[in-house]
This record gives C-alpha cells, sequence and structure tokens, in this order.
C-alpha cells in the first residue's frame, strides 16, 4: 500500500476519536515490505473496527421503551374487615356517606351506580344464602326492599315493578349465589293539583334495571346493588353482567 492509503486510515481513525498507537521503531515505509506493510495496515484496520463497534454498543444509546400492556377496564374493591371482593369501573369513583358499606358512582351518568348492604352482624345467623327461600323468593324480597326505600310521599307517583330473573350459581369458591334482576319505572305528574284529570297525566319519570347479587359468610348477608338506566343496561350489559360474576365473599377472623 502506497504511503497516501496509509495516511488516509490515519485521518480516519483521528476523525473517529482514538490516539493509534505508535509503532516500536520508526522505520521509513520504503524500508518495509508491501506484505509487511499490508499486513501492519490490516491490524490498524481490525482496531479501528473493533473501537467503532464498541461504540455502537454502547449503553450511552438509548434503548427502545417496552411496550406496555393494556390496562383493564376494571379495579378490585377488597374490603378484608367485613369479607367481599368486586370489580368496579375504572372510571368510577367512590362516595362517601351514601348510607352502603361501600358505594361507587358513574361520574357521567349520576343513576348508575354499584353498592354493597351488608346484615348486622349482631342480629344475622344465616348459614346459607338458602335461607332466603327460593331465588325467586329472594327476588320478591329484593323488589320489595326497593320498593320501600322509593316510597314517595309527593302526590301522583306511581311506581311499576316486576321481577325479570332469579337464579342461583355455585362460583369458583364453591359457594352459592343468588342473582336477581328487576326493572321499576316510576310515573309523576308535574300538575297533580289540576282540577281537569285530563291535566294530571302521569309521564314517565325513570326507568332503571336493578341488578343484585346475593351470598353468604361469617353469618351475615350480602348483597352487591347494581343500579342503571335500562337504555344505559342495553349497551354496558356485559360489564354489568363481568361485575355481578365477581361478587365473593369470604371468611373473616374475629
Amino acid at each position: 500500500m502506497t504511503t497516501a492509503g496509509v495516511g488516509a486510515g490515519l485521518t480516519t481513525a483521528s476523525a473517529a476519536g482514538f490516539l493509534l498507537p505508535a509503532p516500536a521503531c520508526a522505520i521509513p515505509w520504503r524500508h518495509v515490505s508491501t506484505r509487511a506493510a499490508a499486513g501492519h495496515n490490516e491490524s490498524r484496520r481490525r482496531f479501528v473496527s473493533t473501537m467503532l463497534s464498541t461504540l455502537t454498543l454502547s449503553p450511552l444509546v438509548p434503548l427502545q421503551p417496552a411496550t406496555a400492556s393494556p390496562s383493564s377496564n376494571f379495579k378490585e374493591h377488597i374490603d378484608n374487615f367485613d369479607g367481599y371482593t368486586f370489580l368496579y369501573p375504572r372510571s368510577w369513583i367512590q362516595v362517601r356517606g351514601a348510607g352502603a358499606d361501600v358505594f361507587f358512582r358513574d361520574p357521567q351518568v349520576l343513576d348508575e351506580n354499584i353498592s354493597v348492604e351488608i346484615s348486622s352482624p349482631s342480629s344475622s345467623k344465616y348459614k346459607s344464602v338458602e335461607d332466603l327461600g327460593s331465588p325467586q323468593d329472594a327476588a320478591e324480597r329484593v323488589l320489595r326492599q326497593y320498593l320501600t326505600e322509593f316510597m314517595s310521599t309527593r302526590l301522583g307517583v306511581k311506581r311499576e315493578s316486576n321481577v325479570l330473573t332469579a337464579s342461583q350459581r355455585v362460583a369458583d369458591d364453591g359457594r352459592m349465589y343468588y342473582e336477581v334482576e328487576v326493572n321499576i319505572k316510576s310515573y309523576a305528574s308535574n300538575n297533580e293539583l289540576a282540577v281537569m284529570p285530563e291535566d294530571r297525566v302521569q309521564k314517565l319519570e325513570w326507568d332503571r334495571r336493578y341488578l343484585s347479587v346475593l351470598g353468604v359468610e361469617n353469618k351475615r348477608l350480602y348483597e352487591l346493588r347494581l343500579q342503571t338506566p335500562e337504555k344505559v343496561f342495553t349497551m354496558e350489559e356485559n360489564d354489568l353482567r363481568e361485575i355481578m360474576n365477581s361478587f365473593r365473599v369470604f371468611e373473616t377472623k374475629d
């Protein structure tokens, strides 16, 4: 190789920022054989290539972040003190002082919520959900309770209600649960004090689906309650049923 070729190699190495070691003795290139010069140049090229590879693999080069797995639509609520757990939509918020043991609400649809009611530990001695009778018996009981809670002193208010389904299932924890669905409609007149009957026409105020899951543990009756407008239920049925299926009760330590 000519002296110009070696000089080009040194220039490239210097541009890369490396200080090449000086030879042991300064021998004029014209006195070095062509074969020896070629071997010496090849060693230099291997050295530069190795150093460039080291730079390429340097930890200073940023790595691509790992792709995060998609988050679930639900969060889990666990009450270790009272002994129950269930899933609820991640976007729902907890409301304090609502009267239930726990209460979550959809911030966008205020008529849509979930709560848990528990019987008093001092006055209940339940051994199984079957202590309520059949699923249909439990459904009638649930419906009566809802109608009592929604009782109104307003004039001209009318409620229509019916049990849609009543069933039982054994979950993966080996416990039996009752599932109940009821529909309640509320009608009222904005002019109940009108003299003429045609001016006291009742109109639909709201139409809601109520879904309950009943379970027994710790000698107490647990009820998961879901409330949603009927028009919303048709759009969110799969999610609501997943919440129902997630409800579990478990033994607590005294």
